[in-house]
C-alpha cells in the first residue's frame, strides 16, 4: 500500500477534536474585524482616495463589528461610500453575530441545521435549549429585518422631505440598522461633522424612532420570543419579568437623573425648552444603555452626568441581544442577592423561585471582572494619554460595555490607549461570559478535593 494512502487511512482515523463554541465565535469574529480592517485600508474605502493606515481601519471595524461606535474620526468625513457600506455589514454581522447569517443561508439552500451549528447558535445567543434554538433563530432574523425595515421607513420618510429620496433612503437604512444593532454609528457629518443626532435634537420623530430600535434591539431575542407569543404577564418567565423591570426602571430613574443634573446646563440640556429637555433626557437615558448616539456634547456633561452615564453604560442591555455591558438581569441578581443578605437569608428568591447560588457567584465574577477592567483602563488611558480620569474611566467603560459614547477622549488616545481599546471592545462584545467560560466552567476534578473550612472577620 503506498505511503499517501496509509497517511490518509490514518487521518480519516484519527479521531477529530471538535473546537469549542466560545472559542469559534471569538476566532470568527477575529477574522471579520481583520476582513473588515484589510477592506477599510483600501484607498477606495477613503474619501479621499488616500489609504489611511492599518491601526485606524483597525479601530473602525472593531468598533462596527463590536457594535460599539467609537471611532477616531467622523465617518462621514472620512469614509467613502464603499467604507460605509463595509462599517454598515460588519455592524450587521457584529450585531446579529456571524452564526445568524450562517443560519440564514443554510435556511435558504433548505440545509438541515446540525448539532454542531446548533451548539454554536446557542451560544451566541446565550441560550441553552438546543432543540428550540433553530425556531428562535428563524424568529431572530425575521424579526430583527422585518423592524429594521420598518425603522428605515420611517426615518426616511422623515428625512425625504428636506434631503430627497437618495439620500433620505441611505439615511434610513444606515442608521435604523446601527440604531438596532446598537452600533451608534451615523453618516450624519455631511450636516455638521462629528454632531452624531445633535443636529436632530428638537425632532421627536428621529431620536424616539431611533430610541425605539435601540430599546428592542437591546430587550433580547428570548424576550421577544415570550412577548410575540402574546402571553400576559403572570405566564412570563422569571427571566423575561426581571428583563422588562429592570429595562422600565432604568429608563425611567436615567431620564430623572439627566434631567435633575443637567436641567440649568447650558451646554446641555439648560438651553432648550421644556419639551426638548424631557426628550433629550429620554434619550440620553436610552443611548446610554450600549448605542452611543449623543444628541448633544458628552464632553460638557456635569460630573454627576457623566458619573450616571458610566453607570448606564456599564449596566447596558440585556442577555442574548444586540446590546452589551455587564447586562440588566446580571444587575438584578446582584441587588437581589444584597436584599436577600441584608434580610438575613442565604438563599435569593425572586417571583416565588430559587436563583442557584452559582449564578449568583457567576453575577459577582462578571461585574467584578468588569468593574476591574474598567477601572485599570481607566488609569492606563489617563497615564498614557492626555486625558483624565474621569474622562478615561468613560472611555473605557463605553469601549467595555460597546456603547460608543465619548467625552471627547477618542481622538486624543495615545497608540497604546487606542490598542487597548480595541481589546476592551472585542473583549466587551465576545462577552466576558463567552472569554471567561473556562473559568466560570472550572475545574470539576480540583472540585471533588475539599478542604477544612475556617471563619474569617467580614465587614
Amino acid at each position: 500500500m503506498p505511503v499517501s494512502e496509509k497517511l490518509y487511512q490514518f487521518w480519516a482515523k484519527k479521531p477529530r477534536k471538535t473546537m469549542h463554541p466560545a472559542k469559534l465565535i471569538a476566532l470568527v469574529f477575529g477574522a471579520i474585524i481583520l476582513l473588515g480592517a484589510g477592506l477599510l485600508t483600501l484607498p477606495a474605502a477613503s474619501r479621499s482616495g488616500v489609504s489611511c493606515n492599518f491601526l485606524s481601519a483597525l479601530f473602525t471595524a472593531t468598533s462596527a463589528t463590536c457594535v460599539t461606535g467609537l471611532s477616531l474620526f467622523d465617518t462621514y468625513t472620512q469614509w467613502s461610500g464603499f467604507g460605509q457600506v463595509v462599517i454598515l455589514v460588519l455592524i450587521q454581522l457584529g450585531g446579529l453575530g456571524f452564526m445568524s447569517i450562517a443560519s440564514l443561508l443554510l435556511f435558504m439552500l433548505g440545509r438541515r441545521v446540525g448539532l454542531k451549528e446548533r451548539m454554536v447558535i446557542a451560544q451566541s445567543l446565550s441560550v441553552s435549549d438546543l432543540d428550540a434554538v433553530v425556531r428562535l433563530q428563524k424568529t431572530v432574523l425575521v424579526g430583527s429585518f422585518a423592524i429594521e425595515a420598518v425603522g428605515a421607513v420611517v426615518l426616511m420618510f422623515r428625512f425625504m422631505p428636506a434631503f430627497g429620496f437618495p439620500q433620505a433612503l441611505k439615511w434610513g437604512v444606515f442608521h435604523s440598522v446601527s440604531a438596532f444593532c446598537n452600533a451608534g454609528f451615523d453618516i450624519f457629518g455631511v450636516l455638521e461633522p462629528g454632531s452624531s443626532l445633535a443636529v436632530f435634537q428638537s425632532d421627536p420623530v428621529v431620536l424616539m424612532t431611533i430610541s425605539a430600535l435601540i430599546v428592542i434591539g437591546g430587550l433580547g431575542f428570548l424576550v421577544w420570543q415570550e412577548m410575540i407569543q402574546g402571553r400576559r404577564w403572570k405566564a412570563y418567565g422569571v427571566y423575561t419579568k426581571l428583563v422588562i423591570i429592570a429595562t422600565v426602571a432604568l429608563l425611567v430613574t436615567g431620564m430623572a437623573a439627566f434631567l435633575a443634573l443637567e436641567w440649568n446646563n447650558p451646554q446641555t440640556l439648560g438651553a432648550m425648552s421644556v419639551g426638548d429637555k424631557l426628550l433629550n433626557g429620554f434619550f440620553q437615558s436610552v443611548t446610554t444603555r450600549t448605542a452611543g448616539f449623543a444628541s448633544f456634547d458628552q464632553a460638557a456633561l456635569s460630573d454627576g452626568g457623566k458619573a450616571v452615564t458610566i453607570v448606564l453604560m456599564l449596566v447596558g442591555g440585556c442577555s442574548g441581544s444586540t446590546a452589551g455591558g455587564v447586562k440588566t438581569v446580571t444587575v438584578m441578581v446582584l441587588l437581589l442577592f444584597l436584599w436577600s443578605r441584608l434580610r438575613g437569608r442565604s438563599t435569593v428568591t425572586v417571583f416565588k423561585r430559587t436563583i442557584p447560588a452559582g449564578q449568583v457567584l457567576d453575577a459577582m465574577t462578571l461585574t467584578g471582572i468588569m468593574v476591574l477592567l474598567a477601572v485599570f483602563g481607566a488609569v492606563f488611558i489617563s497615564a498614557t494619554s492626555p486625558i483624565g480620569f474621569t474622562d478615561g474611566l468613560y472611555e473605557s467603560v463605553s469601549a467595555l460595555a460597546t456603547v460608543g459614547l465619548t467625552a471627547g477622549a477618542t481622538g486624543k488616545l495615545s497608540l497604546a490607549s487606542q490598542m487597548l481599546i480595541i481589546l476592551y471592545m472585542y473583549f466587551g462584545r465576545v462577552g466576558v461570559l463567552t472569554l471567561s467560560m473556562g473559568f466560570l466552567v472550572g475545574d470539576r476534578a480540583a472540585e471533588r478535593i475539599r478542604y477544612a473550612q475556617t471563619n474569617l472577620l467580614i465587614g
